[in-house]
């Protein structure tokens, strides 16, 4: 799990990853302070920034996009760079029956933002009805970008409550379950959706 979270070797063309998670993992963003993780699970540390994301076998569809400088789909502005990302998980998801929009303003941490990436909402990021289904972080250097991208399936929220120790409980709960939500479809049937409206 670390290594995808890595350095790559420098970006000369478009590459979509599409990972499978086999165990469960606490992802946690490059400028989160530590923390500890209850149960057991392992720790890793993405290079990208951003509040932790729980990855658990079955409950994530995890793709990434790298893009070289100087692609038609690099952009220089790092927030409007990640919209057409999200337009491509937004158009996948409509091909199955859910509609949803792609955030194009500002990053909104809100109160759990920093700590939980679903319950903030950044640049490219795709809501239904309000809520986050996909979360993107980015990662730039001298070759291109690479946008690392989680779509729910499942939003164990007593799970991360639970794990990251978020308190008080009650409250870190019903805010979480209100910030984002399962995207309500087959993991296998998302993928192909995605991959067929790459640009």
């Amino acid at each position: 799990m670390a290594e995808r979270h890595g350095l790559l070797d420098p970006i000369d063309g478009r590459v979509v990853l599409v990972h499978r998670v086999d165990r469960p993992a606490m992802v946690l963003g490059s400028a989160q302070r530590d923390v500890v993780v209850r149960c057991g699970i392992d720790v890793v540390r993405r290079r990208s920034g951003g509040g932790a994301v729980l990855l658990r076998p079955g409950e994530v569809v995890w793709v990434d996009f790298l893009v070289p400088r100087g692609d038609r789909l690099w952009d220089d502005d790092v927030g409007r760079s990640a919209w057409w990302v999200g337009e491509v998980w937004r158009a996948a998801l409509a091909d199955l029956g859910v509609e949803g929009t792609v955030h194009q303003g500002a990053l909104e941490k809100g109160r759990w933002g920093g700590l939980v990436c679903f319950a903030g909402r950044g640049p490219g990021e795709v809501l239904v009805e309000g809520r986050k289904v996909v979360g993107i972080s980015q990662r730039r250097d001298r070759s291109g970008a690479r946008f690392q991208c989680t779509a729910l399936l499942a939003w164990p929220t007593d799970v991360l409550v639970d794990l990251l120790g978020l308190t008080p409980a009650d409250e870190a709960l019903r805010d979480l379950e209100a910030m984002a939500a399962p995207a309500g479809v087959d993991s296998d049937d998302l993928v192909r959706s995605l991959l067929s409206h790459l640009p």
